[in-house]
């Protein structure tokens, strides 16, 4: 169990200790569009609720 323990908290620290990774300077001015990018599929699934609402739950 204490090895289990170990290995566990051991495998929490490369969890901690990452670090995002920078675009190369010619990418520079996209960095806004990227950071948004990840939320894009919560959008879509917010659009689906509302849609859904709008004809009732069909």
């Amino acid at each position: 169990m204490l090895v289990m323990l170990n290995a566990y908290s051991e495998s929490n620290l490369y969890f901690t200790n990452i670090q995002l990774a920078k675009l190369p300077e010619a990418y520079a001015i996209f960095d806004p569009i990227v950071d948004v990018m990840p939320v894009i599929p919560v959008f879509f699934f917010l659009l689906a609720l509302v849609w859904q609402a709008a004809v009732s739950f069909r």
